[in-house]
C-alpha cells in the first residue's frame, strides 16, 4: 500500500510536470502569434485539464482564450474567458493577473474587426450576430455595437431582429451623440477631424488654426424611424404611426423626424391598393412637408417633395411654383428642373386633343392658331430651363431629347442638329 501511495505520487508529480512543460511550451506559441498551432496543442490537452491543478487550468484557459478570439472561434473564447473568471485568482500566475483585465476589451475588438470583414464581404447576418456578441461583452460601454448590429441586420433583411435590437436602443434612449474635435491644418488649409488629446496639443500649435468642438448628429432619429418602417414593411402602420409620433413628443422641433414621418406615410400611401387611403396619406405628407418648409425654409428639397405631391394631385400651378422654389434653392437640382419641364408639358395635352378636335370652319381655324400659339408659349418656357440643366448636366438624355424635340416644333433647325449630334455622341460611347 505505501508503495502504491509512492507512485501515486511520483505519477502526479511527473503529470504535473509534463502539463508545466505543454503549458510554457504554449505560451511560447502564443507569444509568437502561432495561433493554430498553440490551438492544436491546447486542444490535445483539454480531456485531462479538469483533474490539473486550478494553477494549470488558469492557465489552459487563458490561453485557450486567446486562441481562440485570434483565430475567430468568439463562443469558445468567451466560454473559456468565464471559466477563466470563475476561477480563484490565487491561481492566476504574473502573466494572467496582469492581463486578465485587458481580455474583455481584446475580445471585443476582434469580434468588431471581424464584423467589418463581413459586412464588407456582404454577409450582414454573421457581422450582426459578432456585433451583439460584442455588445453583450459590456452592454453599457458597448451600447453602439448594438446599434450597429441593427443596422447590419437591416442589411442581411432580418427584420425581426433589426427590429428588436432597434426597440431596445429605443427603450436605452441612445443616441450616439460623441464630441467631435477639428483644427485646420496651415500649410494644406484643410480642416481635419482629430482626437481630444491630439486636439489640446495642437490647438497651441503655431502649424494649426480655427480650433472647434462639436457633436455628431443623434442617432435617435433614425432609430425611431427604422423602427417605423420596419413596421411598415410587416403591414403594421399604425403601430408604425405610433412610433413617429411618440417620438415627435420627445423632440417636436426635429426637423429629422419630421422628415421620417412624411417618409412614412408616403411609403404607406405607395403601398396602399386603397385609393382612397392613398389620396388620405398623400395629403399627410403634403401638411408635414409644409410644415417642415416652415422649419427649414432653405431646403430647396421639401419644396421638390411637394411639387411631386401636387403635380400627382393635378394641382400644376402650385407644382411649378414648389419646383422653381427648389431651383432657387439648389440650382443644380437636375431632378427639379425636369420635373417643371414635365408639369409645364403637362397642359400640352389638352391643347392637342382640342385641336385634333376642330373642325375646317374659320371660326375652328381661328381657334386652331391660337392654340398652336399656346402650344409654343409651352415650348418657349421650357428652353431656357432646359438649356440650363443641359449646363449642369450635359449628358442628361431626357433633357437633350425634349430640348430636339421641342426645337424641331419651334423651327429651330440649327438648335436641333446641334442637340441630334450630342445626343449621338453619347449614345455612341
Amino acid at each position: 500500500m505505501k508503495n502504491y501511495i509512492i507512485n501515486l505520487f511520483v505519477f502526479l508529480a511527473l503529470f504535473a510536470q509534463g502539463q508545466k512543460k505543454e503549458l510554457r511550451n504554449i505560451d511560447k506559441l502564443i507569444n509568437e502569434s502561432f495561433f493554430k498551432e498553440a490551438k492544436f496543442e491546447l486542444d490535445k490537452i483539454e480531456s485531462i485539464i479538469e483533474t490539473s491543478e486550478d494553477k494549470y487550468k488558469a492557465q489552459f484557459y487563458y490561453y485557450t482564450t486567446i486562441a481562440n478570439y485570434e483565430l475567430e472561434s468568439f463562443d469558445k473564447s468567451l466560454k473559456s474567458y468565464q471559466i477563466l473568471k470563475n476561477l480563484n485568482p490565487t491561481y492566476y500566475n504574473s502573466k494572467i493577473k496582469d492581463n486578465i483585465n485587458l481580455l474583455p476589451s481584446k475580445i471585443t475588438n476582434s469580434l468588431v474587426n471581424s464584423a467589418i470583414d463581413d459586412n464588407k464581404e456582404g454577409d450582414y447576418l454573421e457581422a450582426s450576430n459578432k456585433l451583439f456578441i460584442a455588445y453583450n461583452i459590456n452592454p453599457e460601454s458597448n451600447v453602439d455595437y448594438l446599434y450597429f448590429a441593427a443596422s447590419s441586420a437591416v442589411n442581411g433583411k432580418d427584420y425581426d431582429k433589426a427590429l428588436k435590437y432597434y426597440i431596445d436602443l429605443k427603450e436605452k434612449n441612445y443616441t450616439g451623440v460623441v464630441d467631435l474635435y477639428f483644427i485646420t491644418n496651415k500649410s494644406s488649409g484643410s480642416e481635419e477631424e482629430v482626437s481630444k488629446s491630439e486636439f489640446e496639443i495642437l490647438k497651441t500649435s503655431k502649424d494649426y488654426t480655427n480650433p472647434r468642438s462639436t457633436k455628431s448628429e443623434s442617432r435617435y432619429p433614425e432609430i425611431v424611424k427604422n423602427i417605423a418602417l420596419i413596421y411598415v414593411q410587416q403591414g403594421k402602420n399604425e403601430i408604425a404611426i405610433e412610433a413617429i409620433n411618440e417620438a415627435r413628443k420627445i423632440q417636436p422641433n426635429d426637423i429629422s423626424l419630421l422628415l421620417n414621418e412624411a417618409d412614412l406615410y408616403i411609403k404607406i400611401s405607395n403601398k396602399s391598393q386603397d385609393e382612397e387611403e392613398k389620396l388620405f396619406y398623400r395629403n399627410k405628407f403634403k401638411s408635414i412637408m409644409e410644415n417642415a418648409i416652415k422649419l427649414d425654409p432653405e431646403n430647396g428639397i421639401l419644396y421638390y417633395n411637394l411639387g411631386v405631391i401636387y403635380a400627382e394631385q393635378g394641382e400644376y400651378e402650385l407644382s411649378k411654383e414648389k419646383y422653381r422654389q427648389a431651383i432657387e434653392l439648389k440650382p443644380d437640382y437636375v431632378d427639379a428642373y425636369l420635373n417643371l419641364v414635365t408639369v409645364i408639358l403637362e397642359a400640352e395635352k389638352n391643347i392637342v386633343d382640342e385641336m385634333n378636335s376642330l373642325g375646317n370652319s374659320k371660326k375652328d381655324n381661328i381657334r386652331y392658331d391660337a392654340l398652336k400659339v399656346s402650344r409654343e408659349n409651352l415650348y418657349k418656357e421650357c428652353v431656357p430651363l432646359l438649356e440650363r440643366l443641359i449646363e449642369i448636366s450635359p449628358k442628361s438624355l431626357d433633357a437633350l431629347n425634349t430640348l430636339k424635340n421641342i426645337y424641331g416644333v419651334l423651327g429651330n433647325n440649327a438648335g436641333f442638329m446641334q442637340i441630334k449630334a450630342k445626343i449621338e455622341e453619347i449614345e455612341s460611347n
